[in-house]
């Protein structure tokens, strides 16, 4: 059977449980049809670029299937018909990776960096004064 990843976002009102629920009867449309579901990830509430159907942000998911394109159309079929998911993109991939998804691995990363995320900008030291220009406008009645 063909590998997909499948990421979908939701509503920002909806509960962490109500995210939970979605993501599982998604699940049990995949694997009623004869697929398998690979692993699955909830991303957290994420603020949006743009606004989409007046909200600023989505509760974000991934879904690794294993799954027939039927099963995978008909998910999408359910998707599409479901208030509150807003968007959800489904890629086909030759394998599916093992290590958690870089949007998991990005608060780990981050949070080793020395000096934080903009990099090492305490040492610059004292500041030194910039030379008078030559051309500045002189004030009246200096020589």
């Amino acid at each position: 059977m063909p590998l997909y990843e499948h990421v979908f976002m939701a509503r920002q009102d909806i509960s962490t449980a109500q995210m939970d629920a979605l993501t599982e009867q998604f699940k049990t449309v995949i694997t009623d049809s004869g697929g398998t579901i690979g692993r699955s990830e909830y991303w957290g509430l994420k603020p949006l670029t743009y606004r989409i159907r007046k909200n600023r942000k989505a509760h974000y998911a991934l879904m690794n299937l294993d799954a027939p394109a039927p099963a995978v159309a008909e998910m999408e079929r359910q998707m599409g018909l479901n208030e509150d998911i807003i968007r959800f993109m489904t890629i086909r991939v030759e394998e599916h990776e093992e290590e958690p998804s870089v949007q998991m691995r990005a608060g780990r990363e981050r949070s080793d960096r020395p000096g934080g995320d903009r990099g090492d900008r305490g040492d610059r030291g004292p500041r030194t004064p910039r030379p008078p220009r030559d051309d500045a406008p002189k004030a009246e009645g200096a020589s």
